[in-house]
């Protein structure tokens, strides 16, 4: 074969006609990129047969795809393991140990069971006994006749103690409260920044995959000019 009518390929070494040449300067960026990784001395000097040339397309957009493909996979994986994490923020945030003092358990007790209808009806009977006792069988002669001085003196002496242990128990839940209000504003928040953080991992996912698209197009195009070439040939 006449040496004017071919050229030898720089990737291969291989004579091809010289209508196959394509110069490296021609050669999009990510393909040069693509045929420097297997051929590092490769540069946009060099030459390489059209046939070449489709190959490292052909890798080129099966790679992108590929790549695609295994970052769906690893986001499914994340995704399986997050819904199957018992220890979730949220759930960290509601596991905290009981570190009430004596006090405040024995607070909260009384102020439940003050505040119940066990205690309104337990009481309303233990009334009905005492003043029964002393009006009807003890023919008001007991140890506590009308007007019944010592259940007034109980019933004051219960309303005393019960009092300041209910507003014990009342500061107490304003405490829970506020720490309620404090782990509502930390998941809120956290639930904040990771819809910030996805809607900008959305928002590069969609900008890098135009971007690979849009140069997979173009190398279609270059792709389907050398066939219309050929067959203009």
């Amino acid at each position: 074969m006449n040496s004017k009518n071919t050229f030898k390929s720089d990737v291969s070494g291989i004579e091809f006609p010289v209508k196959e040449k394509v110069s490296g300067k021609s050669i999009r960026m990510p393909i040069l990129d693509l045929i420097k990784s297997e051929h590092p001395d490769f540069s946009s000097e060099h030459c390489l047969a059209n046939a070449e040339l489709n190959v490292y397309r052909e890798k080129y957009i099966s790679r992108y795809l590929n790549t695609e493909i295994s970052q769906l996979s690893k986001l499914q994986k994340k995704v399986i393991e997050a819904l199957n994490d018992d220890k979730s923020f949220v759930s960290k945030m509601e596991e905290d140990l009981d570190n009430r003092t004596l006090g405040q358990v024995v607070a909260d007790k009384v102020a439940a069971f003050g505040g119940s209808w066990t205690f309104i009806i337990s009481f309303f009977i233990f009334i009905s006994v005492w003043i029964g006792a002393n009006v009807f069988i003890l023919f008001n002669k007991g140890f506590d006749p009308y007007p019944f001085i010592l259940l007034n003196l109980i019933l004051s002496c219960i309303a005393a103690l019960q009092a300041p242990v209910i507003m014990m128990s009342q500061n107490r839940q304003e405490e829970k409260d506020r720490e309620r209000a404090k782990k509502d504003y930390m998941i809120n928040l956290k639930s904040e920044l990771e819809i910030r953080m996805l809607d900008e991992k959305l928002d590069h996912l969609i900008m890098h995959q135009q971007q690979e698209l849009i140069e997979i197009q173009k190398v279609q195009i270059e792709m389907m000019n050398d066939i219309l070439e050929r067959i203009k040939k």
